[in-house]
């Protein structure tokens, strides 16, 4: 995939590391959860965890802007720091690739959990093995995911 920053990005680099993805918007009643993901992400990104935000315009058309506009968006209203990627599609006909296996259990081996809104998080263990699918509705650093990040 491709950073937002249009720069190729190898999932290999998260081996060993675990992984919330995110699907974004700048325009969402949930938007205001990237202050608690850059928390997140500043508390524990440096103890192998990251999160990788994914702006769609699925739901809404919620994030209409261009993958420059996102970015500055999101690093100017909200300090984001985290990886973000171009603007894909979640679900429908075109829905990207990783968004095809983290939603059907055929390909990830674990559940079915179609997108239902922005910001519904998916978590991904160490090994890339698909964990949890989060409402987006759920705070991304909820008691249930920091347990899971720190395994405490």
């Amino acid at each position: 995939m491709k950073t937002i920053e249009g720069k190729e990005f190898s999932f290999s680099e998260l081996k060993g590391k675990k992984v919330m993805i995110v699907n974004t918007a700048s325009f969402c009643g949930n938007t205001p959860q990237y202050a608690a993901m850059e928390k997140l992400y500043k508390t524990y990104g440096g103890t192998g965890f990251v999160i990788l935000g994914f702006p769609a315009n699925n739901f809404g058309k919620q994030e209409p802007g261009s993958n420059k506009e996102i970015v500055e968006f999101c690093r100017s209203n909200y300090g984001v720091s985290f990886p973000m990627f171009e603007k894909i599609s979640v679900k429908g006909d075109d829905t990207a690739p990783l968004y095809r296996w983290l939603t059907t259990k055929s390909l990830n081996s674990a559940a079915d959990a179609p997108v239902t809104w922005n910001f519904q998080k998916f978590l991904i263990d160490e090994n890339g093995n698909w964990v949890k699918s989060i409402p987006p509705g759920e705070r991304p650093d909820s008691d249930e995911v920091v347990r899971w990040i720190t395994g405490k």
